[in-house]
Order: structure tokens, then sequence, then C-alpha cells
């Protein structure tokens, strides 16, 4: 396909579009008001504004896509399905042919992407839906940005249940320093640092999706793991999701603009034509 192309993932939480002219790729983030699923289209669309013009081809996916029309305001409509947008992004900002790919946005799915084969394989409820809930109900925040920097600020340490005060040593794999029980301490009488509470929140979500996203992907024998989505836009739960990639001897590749991985997906399907 030639010309301007428009791609829309619609999320849980956000909206996302990639506009590819011949200037290059721009990207915006949205807030998803939620409502019908042919307005959250028209929200993103209207964020283009006066680079909007008819006979742009526009590829959407996420959220009820499945349900818009096949023209919508005189635009035609491309539906695309979400795994095969989540591999095809994956793997296109990573640059590699093949790999796991992980979506980590309110939740978690994961694909297997051989080029253009694509299989869900896994996944997981827990994602940034959870790190805001949990966050709202023990920190009465649910402020992303300012949660990642009090859980930079903060230790997990003092919040978990650590190896070396569980066992007292090493198991397998896991250095003595490594946790045992994700947020143990909480169940003393101990007066903690929002701090490291934040920091024991996002180690338990960032944790359980980097130990399953490697187990998936030894199961499938994909040497590649390649996160996406907006969770991984944090800093810190880059720094947990490496620190457990670190403890398994596995790279989880966080390549440049993860939070539109799925957006990029959409946009190759429509390069493709």
């Amino acid at each position: 396909m030639t010309g301007k192309l428009i791609a829309i993932d619609i999320g849980m939480t956000n909206i996302d579009l990639v506009l590819e002219d011949e200037y290059g790729l721009k990207m915006r983030m949205l807030k998803n008001r939620n409502g019908k699923t042919e307005d959250m289209v028209r929200q993103a669309l209207r964020a283009i504004g006066n680079e909007l013009s008819y006979g742009m081809t526009i590829g959407v996916t996420g959220g009820r896509y499945r349900n818009l029309p096949d023209t919508l305001d005189g635009f035609r409509i491309i539906k695309v399905d979400e795994m095969q947008a989540v591999g095809l992004g994956g793997l296109a900002l990573a640059g590699v042919a093949t790999g796991l790919v992980v979506s980590a946005g309110t939740g978690t799915a994961m694909v297997a992407a051989r080029g253009e084969d694509v299989r869900h394989v896994t996944g997981s409820a827990v994602g940034g839906g959870t790190l805001l809930g949990l966050s709202r109900l023990i920190l009465s925040m649910d402020d992303v940005i300012e949660l990642d920097k009090l859980a930079l600020a903060g230790d997990a340490a003092a919040v978990d249940i650590m190896l070396t005060e569980a066992v007292g040593g090493e198991i397998g794999r896991l250095p003595a320093d490594a946790n045992a029980v994700n947020l143990g301490k909480l169940a003393q009488n101990i007066d903690f640092s929002r701090e490291d509470l934040a920091a024991g929140l996002v180690r338990l979500v960032a944790q359980v999706i980097a130990v399953i996203a490697i187990n998936a992907a030894n199961a499938e024998k994909l040497d590649k793991i390649v996160m996406v989505g907006h969770l991984v836009d944090l800093e810190s739960i880059r720094r947990e999701i490496n620190l457990v990639g670190k403890f398994y001897d596995r790279e989880l590749t966080i390549p440049d603009n993860p939070g539109f991985g799925t957006a990029m997906g959409v946009l190759e399907v429509l390069r493709r034509g």
C-alpha cells in the first residue's frame, strides 16, 4: 500500500496510534475514554488533526475491533488480528526474525512469532492493571509516573522475604540475595516506607511476567524474548525484568518505543497489503 498509513491499537488503558507518511513515523498515545469502539477510533483520528485526509488507509486492532464496520466516516477500516499485530510489531521493533513477543500492558499476552507465523502461547492476568490496582489499595495512588519514581528510590528487599532469610542461601540459579516471597514481610507489624512498598509491587508484577516469558520461550524453543507494551516504558519494571533475565541467563530484549509494539504490528500488516 502507498500513501499515508494509520495504525491504531485500542488498549484497555490507552489508545496508541502510528502515522506513517513520506516524512517517516509519528507515534501518539491517548488516554482511552472508553465507550463505543467507533468512538475510540474517532478519538484517535481527531488526534491526527490536519494530517488526516481522505484516502488514508486505517488499520485497527485491540478492544472490540472485530465489531467495527468496514467503513467509518468515509474511511476504509482494516481489522487486524491482535495477536498477529503483537508478534509482527515486536519482531519489527527488535529487528529479529523470530522470538517470543510479550505484550505487557494492562494484562499480558505472549505469542510465538516466526516470521508471519504468529501463535498465542500463553500470558498472564498480571500486568499494568494489577500494578495500579495494588498501588491504589496499598499506597492510595494510581499515578504510574509517580509510582515508577517511588519504586526506583525504594528497596524491594525491605518488603520481600529474601532467600538468605528463608533458607540461608542460594537455590539453584537463584543467589542468596534473590527474593523468596514477594511482599512476604507485609504480614509483619512493620511501618514500611512508600518507596519500599512501590519497589515491592513493581518487583512482584515484573517477576511474574518475566518468569512466565522465560518458561514460555524455553517451551517454544525460541532464543529471543521481546518485551513490548506500555508497562515496560517504566524504568523500574525494566530493571526488575533485566534482573530476572540475569538470574536465568536469558536476555529479555526491550526495544525502543516498546509501548507502540502492537500498533507497529498493525502498520506492518498495512505495509504488506
